[in-house]
């Protein structure tokens, strides 16, 4: 664990606590999907729908109909910008994929072509990424490359490790302003008794190990009920 990384959880932790501890306020159970992240974060959030925002990092596939010599590829640069044939530098970031499309069709057409029909695929969303701690076999910071749920976020770390306390799985989020925190069952996450959440760009998974007597334990036995978000 990198020592950002463990300063961030203990930071955590020391809300949990604090919030347990003062009977902080709790938020009602939760559907089959969880409250998805602010909209108003920089990062986004990967819906697989049109109000996802461009981030550095991310490929984009660039496609001009019937105009094969302008179809490219372009990764987006930390100022959030790509570059493309006849029009040059692009502003991508923090814009939707129907804005992005909109401009480029707009700047085609300024000269260049008649009623361009531009489409943008997001190749890759290198620019969403979360975190997994704790008991799985390869803690670190992945990207989210599409749709991700929780058990496939764990797949990224190549699974739980063999001390893993598979009642002991806590998600961490941002929502409404607040840092929010919910435990799950991996087991009835994996039986499919229990709804497997979508994990969004800057989420924190960190699993528990089986036995232990930390901070993170602690606060498992305050939540009455799995899939509870309570806020910090």
């Amino acid at each position: 664990m990198t020592q950002p990384v463990r300063l961030l959880l203990l930071a955590l932790l020391a809300c949990l606590l604090a919030a347990c501890a003062s009977g902080g306020k709790r938020a009602q159970h939760l559907p089959a999907d969880l409250p998805p992240p602010d909209t108003t974060s920089t990062s986004g959030a990967y819906e697989g729908a049109s109000d996802y925002r461009i981030g550095a990092q991310d490929l984009l596939e660039v496609s001009v109909f019937g105009v094969q010599e302008l179809n490219r590829q372009a990764r987006v640069n930390s100022n959030g910008q790509i570059t493309l044939p006849l029009i040059g530098a692009v502003m991508a970031g923090g814009r939707t994929i129907p804005e992005l499309e909109t401009e480029l069709a707009q700047r085609y057409a300024d000269g260049y072509l008649q009623n361009p029909q531009v489409s943008i695929f997001v190749k890759e969303y290198t620019s969403q990424r979360v975190t997994l701690e704790g008991a799985v076999k390869k803690p670190g910071i992945y990207p989210l490359t599409g749709r991700t749920t929780l058990l496939q976020a764990v797949a990224m770390a190549e699974g739980l490790d063999e001390m893993a306390d598979l009642q002991g799985v806590v998600l961490f989020r941002h929502v409404n302003g607040e840092r929010m925190a919910a435990a799950f069952d991996m087991s009835a996450v994996r039986r499919g008794e229990m709804a497997d959440p979508q994990i969004y760009g800057d989420d924190i998974i960190v699993v528990e190990r089986s036995g232990s007597k930390s901070a993170m334990r602690e606060f498992l036995r305050t939540i009455p009920a799995w899939a509870l978000f309570i806020a910090l």
